[in-house]
Formats: structure tokens, sequence, C-alpha cells
């Protein structure tokens, strides 16, 4: 047996802790053991349906007290599990079902797990050929016992949201999965007696999957787990819950944060208490120093530390984690020179001038290692700004392609994160941005995010709602295009006046205009299933 189905099943013996599940209409708590009661029903039912070693299984449901029982059910027949990209109340089913298909095809699923809401498309998928099993149905089988599994058994194929319309799945390990958890607790300096996780993170996205349900199940952490429609509905029920249990560890991405700040500063006194949160982590996407800033000052009169902001980096080729800051110091902000970094590729620190303040997301976590190459592939030195490298055995093996299967590493076992950044003196890595995203203007690198967070400081633009993009030129130089969203979008005095000042504002802060602004309406900026902005299509809205 692997060592992370081996430490699933002894929490399921062992453990007292558990899952909670229902906020807040309905709440309900299972400890791990009540869970893998579920799961052996549900295996036998998986059994009945031909699922064994090595076949790959879909997942189409939207309730962490289903999915939980789900996953590892489908992990005791020795089969992976794909959390499947969910259907919207506005998706066009025909195309969520022709690009559906093709994930299945791709990772050569025997059936797909489903599960309210998703009822309705299960005709959709079954006139394709696909065999849908509800959870119901799993749930009313006799229980069994699990089948053997091997280290180097493929546990979850993650789908990534890349910017291409060509699907592709991260595969990740029992080992994988073995060796990110216990590095993850570690960094995190988890505490069985005393620790509460709080998520409302999507289960699709390893964020929450691997960080708040998995490694719970295999670790035995008490976790309190919601959705991601609970918290769009209601922002502040995310405080509501870390105040009702107590919530010591929590994670999200910067625009989830900045969300929370604007609502807890309108919350009158004493409505909420956060004075016991030890890991408050910011991660999943680039981290804006002033958005965490404002999430500790809006934060503080209800007892939030300014020492529990923890900034991490992870990705799913590393299971989930990569770094974290050190838990109990807080956040930390490298200031260096802009013209240095963008120029000559190295992050000299500095306190006047053109600056750039870069958050530091902590040293590598455990049981992983790391470096930065230049373009010919030769380590730099601290504070040398190149490609991001890993090796260890939390990374990945390989993609899932409709091609096939890819290599994530080289001959010596380095990831190439595709990340651009540093290593400061006290090796801790700060990210520049994506490799692929970087705009050259003049010799210059610059940076999507400098050129997004100058643009969301205008009047009217809607947080988080910026996007910039590298136009191709031909024969011109390379420029940038900048895409907002506003409300204002019909009225066009207003429209006009945002242009003008997203202009300047881009200026003024990174010292480049934009050849295009576009001033479009609220969801018109193409983005990932896991809410990330696809930088490539949103250079679509703004071609001239």
């Amino acid at each position: 047996m692997s060592r992370f189905t081996d430490e699933m099943y002894a929490t399921a013996a062992t453990s007292k802790s558990g899952l909670v599940t229902g906020e807040p209409d309905a709440p309900l708590r299972q400890t791990w053991g009540e869970v893998h009661e579920v799961a052996r029903r549900m295996a036998g039912g998986l059994a009945k349906a031909g699922i064994g070693h090595g076949d790959a299984v879909g997942i189409l449901a939207g309730q962490p007290v289903e999915i939980a029982p789900a996953v590892q059910s489908i992990w005791m027949r020795g089969a992976s599990v794909t959390m499947l990209h969910q259907p919207t109340p506005r998706t066009d089913l025909a195309h969520w079902a022709e690009e559906t298909q093709l994930v299945i095809e791709m990772i050569k699923a025997r059936a797909v797990v489903i599960s309210a809401p998703f009822e309705p498309v299960v005709p959709v998928l079954e006139q394709r050929g696909i065999t849908v099993v509800t959870i119901e149905q799993l749930q009313e089988n006799s229980p069994i016992d699990p089948v053997e599994t091997d280290e180097q058994d493929t546990a979850l194929l993650q789908l990534t949201s890349g910017s291409t319309g060509s699907p592709k799945a991260v595969r990740i390990t029992h080992e994988n999965f073995h060796t990110n958890a216990h590095a993850m607790l570690a960094a995190a300096k988890y505490d069985h007696d005393t620790d509460v996780m709080v998520s409302w993170l999507p289960l699709f996205h390893d964020m929450g999957m691997v960080g708040f349900l998995t490694t719970p199940m295999q670790m035995g952490c008490e976790t309190v787990n919601v959705t991601p429609l609970d918290f769009l509905q209601s922002p502040l029920m995310w405080a509501e819950l870390i105040t009702k249990y107590r919530g010591t560890i929590t994670s999200a991405p910067n625009f989830a944060w900045s969300l929370l700040a604007r609502r807890l500063r309108q919350a009158p006194e004493g409505a909420y208490d956060l004075s016991a949160m030890k890991v408050a982590m910011s991660g999943a996407e680039p981290i804006d120093p002033d958005t965490m800033e404002s999430l500790l000052e809006a934060g503080a009169r209800f007892g939030l530390p300014r020492e529990a902001l923890v900034p991490a980096y992870g990705m799913a080729e590393t299971t989930l984690a990569i770094s974290f800051a050190n838990v109990g110091e807080g956040m930390k902000v490298d200031v260096v020179d802009a013209d240095l970094l963008e120029g000559m590729h190295n992050a000299v620190p500095a306190t006047k001038g053109n600056l750039r303040r870069l958050v530091q997301l902590g040293p590598l976590v455990p049981n992983l290692e790391g470096r930065v190459v230049d373009s010919d592939g030769t380590e730099l030195p601290p504070r040398g700004v190149g490609t991001i490298e890993v090796r260890g055995k939390a990374v990945s093996p390989g993609y899932i392609t409709v091609d096939g299967e890819k290599p994530t590493q080289d001959a010596e076992g380095w990831l190439n994160t595709g990340d651009i950044g540093y290593f400061t003196e006290d090796n801790e890595i700060v990210v520049c941005g994506r490799a692929k995203d970087v705009i050259i203007m003049g010799g210059r690198n610059i940076y999507p995010t400098d050129i997004e967070r100058a643009a969301g400081t205008v009047e009217g633009v809607r947080p988080g709602a910026a996007v910039a993009g590298r136009l191709d030129a031909g024969e011109r130089r390379e420029s940038c295009a900048v895409a907002v969203e506003t409300k204002a979008h019909d009225d066009p005095d207003e429209v006009s006046r945002i242009h003008h000042d997203v202009v300047h504002a881009v200026f003024a802060e990174v010292g480049v205009r934009p050849r295009t602004v576009a001033v479009l309406a609220p969801g018109s900026i193409p983005k990932t299933p896991s809410g990330k902005r696809r930088r490539s299509s949103s250079a679509n809205l703004v071609a001239d």
C-alpha cells in the first residue's frame, strides 16, 4: 500500500478530527472515520461499475460532504480522480459537453461520478456515450476493503487552467501527495490539537482539493469546508466561520482578500473574532502588497494578527506547495530598483527613485530544492532575475495531453515553473511574473501585474478587473494593451475619462504608455475556471 493511502486509512481508524460541511443552513460534522465508512460503500458501487486499479474517474459534484467520500472511494479502488470543470447557469451546455468529452477521452476515463446540482447534464453526457454514476447510487452499496496501491500510481489528474482551448492534466502520484502533505504541514507549523482549517476554495482547483480536502483527510486535520458560491453570495461568511470555529488556517487568492477587506471595513464593531488566525495564506495569483496591507488594516479591529499573514507560492506541478513565508513573521516586502529589475535583470534593494514593491514568498518547503537560471540555463546568484526551477519528490512526473503523456521535468529532475523571479540573500522566493506574459519594451522586461495594478487604481475600474497583455506589432516595436471593466461602461463620458486616466496611471507607475485601452462591461475579461485572468485571450479584446 502507498504511504498516502496508508496514512489516510490510519487517520480514519484513529483520528478524532473531521470535516464540517453544510454551513450555514445545515452544518454537519463527520469524523474522518465516518467519511471513510461512506467511502467504503461507494467503493463497493465503483467495483460493481467495473472501476479498478489504474482506471481514471471524473467527478462532477458541488458539495464537499459528497466529494470527500467520493474521492476516497476512487483511491480505494486504485483509480485516479479528475475534478471536472463545472458548468454554471450561464454555461452553453453543448459547448461544455464538447470540452468535457475531450477531457474524458484525453484521460481515458471509465466513468463520471455526478451529484447535485449537476444532474441536468446527465442526459447531455450519456448522449455522448459517457458512463455516468450518481453519488446517491454509489452510497447504496455494501462496503468493501481497499485494493493495494503503489507509490507511483496516479492519484489525481489535475486539469490546468491554461490560456488555450487544448486541455492538459498534471499527473499527481501517491508519492507526490504524501511528500507534499508532510511538507505543507511542517511549513505551516500545524498543531493537531489546536488548529482548525477553514476554506471555501473550489475543489476542482488544486489549492482547494489538495490543501483543504486531501491533506486533511490524509493527515487527520480538522477542517470546515463550504463552496465558492457560498463565499460569493456572502463574503463575510468566511469571517463568520473563522469566528464560530476558532479557525486558525485559511487561504485564498489576492482578489478574495481584497473583497473581504472591503466588507470588513463596512462591518460593525465586534461582529467577528479573527484573533485565533495563525496562517492567513495568500496564493494562487500575484499578491499585491497594498491589498494585503488593506486587509490587515481592516481586520485589525476584529483581532486579525499582522503576523498571521503568510504569502505563499505553489502550482499543480508541485502537487501544491513550493514556498511559504515563515509562519509568525508576517508579510515581508522587497523594495527594489525598478529600472535595474526590468533592464538589467537584477533585484537591487533601493529606497529612492523608481521603486518596485514585491512580496517575499518565503523559503522552499521541506523536501524541495530550487534555483534560478538565465536563458542559457546557468544558475544565477541571489537577486539574479531569471526562470525559477524546482525539483523534489512532490514534483509531478508528467502531463496528460490530447497528444499523450509529456514529462514535466528535464533529465536532472528540474521543473521549469514558467515563472520569472529570484531568491533573496535569505533564500526567500520572489516572483516577478509569468515568462510567457512578460512584455519587452525598449529593452525592459515589463510585468503585466505592474500595469494591472496601476490601472486598478483608477476610479471606476472594478477591483481585480484589469488585464494587460503584449501586442505583437510586426515590424513595429512590441507594445502593451490594457482592458478594464467598469459598471459605467454605457456612459460615454465616464468611459472616456477612465480611458484617459488608465493611460496616465500606467505611464506614471510603469513608465510605458499602452497602445490600446479597452473599457468594458463587467464580466468581459476572460478568466480560467479557477478565476485567473486569461491574458492571451484578453489580447483579442483590445487588438487594434
